[in-house]
Parts: C-alpha cells; sequence; structure tokens
C-alpha cells in the first residue's frame, strides 16, 4: 500500500529531517534563537518538540502529505500530547496515512572535484534494521555537487548507489539525493551530467528494485523526465534547495511528474510564537501551494 501511494505521487513529502549544524538555523526561523537552550539535549527537544505540531496540525494528512523524512531522533521519539501521547511518530505518520522515510547520512565530506561525498556511516546496518521495526518506509541520503565536473558527479552517483543497495537489502526503499547547488555557475552542466550518469547507474542495477531521486529543481523545466519514467525509480522528488515557497513551487510545476519534498519552502512561514490557530492556517496555506504544484503543475493554490 505504501508503494503504490508514493508511486501514485497524489501529493509530496515533507522533509522534517533537519539535523546537526542545521538545526540552529531551522530553529532560528521558526522564531527560536540560540540562546533559548544551552546544549545539544535542549535544541533537539526544541525541534522535536516543532515537529510535532507539524505532524499532529488539521493539515498534515495523507491527504496532500503522502510522506515525510525524519531525522533520528525523531523517528525515535514520541507524540507528547492530546489523544497521541505515547506514540511513536512512526506509527502516528501511519494513522494518518503518511509513509515515514528515516534520514540516514552523517554529513559531508570536504569538497573534491566538485562534490561532496557523504562522510562514512557507521552502524548504518543496525540503524537500517531498527528504522524497519518502527515501520519506516524508506530512507534519504545526501550528497552535493557544486561543480559541473563528471568524475566527481560519478563518484557520488557510485556512492549513493552502493548505499542504495544496503538499504534495500534491509527491505527499505532508498532516496538517493545527490543536490545540485542551484548557486552553481554551470548548474545546467551539472544537471546534464547528473542526469546522464542516474541513467547508467540505474540501467546496471539488478533485479527489479526500485529506488527514489530527490533532485534539485533543474536549471531546465523537463531535464529529469527520463528518469521519471525508468522502470528502477518508483518516484522523483524535488527539493527547494534555498528557493523561497512561491518560486520553488513555479519552478516545480515546470516539471510533469516530478513531485516536492521541501523543507525550507514548506516551513519558511511557521512561527513558534503563533497561536494554534495561526500555526495551523500558516501550515494548510503552505501544503495547499506545495501540493499543487506538484499534482495539478500549477505554481499557486486555487
Amino acid at each position: 500500500m505504501n508503494t503504490a501511494k508514493i508511486a501514485a505521487g497524489h501529493g509530496f513529502i515533507a522533509a522534517l529531517d533537519q539535523s546537526g549544524g542545521s538545526t540552529p538555523k531551522a530553529l532560528k526561523g521558526y522564531g527560536i534563537e540560540a540562546d533559548a537552550y544551552s546544549n545539544d539535549a535542549e535544541m533537539f527537544d526544541l525541534i522535536h518538540q516543532m515537529r510535532v505540531r507539524i505532524i499532529t496540525s488539521p493539515s498534515f494528512t495523507g491527504d496532500k502529505v503522502i510522506g515525510a523524512i525524519l531525522f533520528e531522533r525523531t523517528m525515535d521519539g514520541n507524540i507528547g500530547d492530546g489523544d497521541a501521547a505515547g506514540v511513536a511518530v512512526p506509527q502516528a505518520l501511519h494513522d494518518r496515512g503518511v509513509v515515514p522515510f528515516l534520514k540516514i547520512d552523517k554529513g559531508l565530506e570536504d569538497e573534491a572535484n566538485g562534490v561532496q561525498l557523504m562522510k562514512p556511516m557507521p552502524g548504518l546496518d543496525d540503524l537500517l534494521a531498527r528504522a524497519a521495526k518502527l515501520g519506516i518506509f524508506g530512507t534519504k541520503e545526501r550528497s552535493v555537487v557544486n561543480a559541473a565536473n563528471r568524475d566527481g558527479i560519478a563518484a557520488i552517483v557510485k556512492q549513493q548507489f552502493e548505499v542504495a543497495e544496503q538499504v534495500l537489502g534491509h527491505g527499505l526503499v532508498p532516496i538517493i539525493e545527490p543536490e545540485v547547488n542551484i548557486k552553481s555557475p554551470d548548474r545546467a552542466d551539472s544537471d546534464a551530467i547528473l542526469a546522464d550518469e542516474l541513467k547508467k547507474a540505474l540501467d546496471a542495477m539488478p533485479g527489479d528494485k526500485q529506488v527514489m531521486l530527490k533532485l534539485s529543481l533543474p536549471a531546465v523545466g523537463g531535464t529529469y523526465e527520463p528518469l521519471i519514467h525508468h522502470p528502477r525509480v518508483l518516484k522523483v522528488v524535488a527539493l527547494s534547495g534555498g528557493f523561497h515557497r512561491p518560486e520553488a513551487c513555479a519552478e516545480l510545476a515546470k516539471n510533469k511528474g516530478m513531485i516536492a519534498s521541501f523543507s525550507r519552502a514548506l516551513l519558511e512561514d511557521l512561527r513558534h510564537q503563533m497561536t494554534d490557530a495561526e500555526f495551523d492556517a500558516a501550515l494548510a496555506e503552505a501544503i495547499d501551494q506545495i501540493y499543487v504544484a506538484s499534482t495539478e503543475k500549477t505554481p499557486d493554490a486555487k
């Protein structure tokens, strides 16, 4: 059922997986300054509270949000209040019709050949086994392309597919995320090289298992269309990559068959200080806009 829901793509995937160095920035955007917490435990507790507020909002359901990517601590956490108190986050998502994914990468290496590979992931098999038991459907692993260097991009794709094979071995669906930096001066060339290298890797996959791709909104609309229709691809989703929501939705609407997996563009109008009614209204508006851009391929909600 989860596979069919993701394949149908009638909605989008929320990226709620900020971690490590991106957490203070996410909290600041949410209206919580660094002086509100004194250590990592307090910081992660605050970001968990933000995510729970999102997940339990009336508008956050499988009608428009078909999946959500979680940080490991969020996967291990519970919903704290109301009727769902004590329910594990992955189960709470399932109960709302939202398919849970897990971010598994541990950050990026220093740049080489115009790209940043993923850091080693010690204990990955144990994490994948635990995720499967908690009802996680798939994973997400991110690396970054900063320049149109074919050797570097080929290395990123090779590493991503090696990790994907490990994920598939645990019965989970990997989201391969080689992000192209939208500020790169040769972004269109990077997109084209990446599309070519991904197709070669997909063509070489044995058996009939499928992966997902999470890609930057391309400089030229439709660049990734051959990948969208590849038999080894369950779904292609787009990251917002620094675009604000109106622009991200406009760019997404140019790419048929590609749905959103936005983080900042989804959360940018939400603030800790909002009343529940204000928060729910702002989130509902964002969800509606991203849903329309993903499914109806128009940049604005009707």
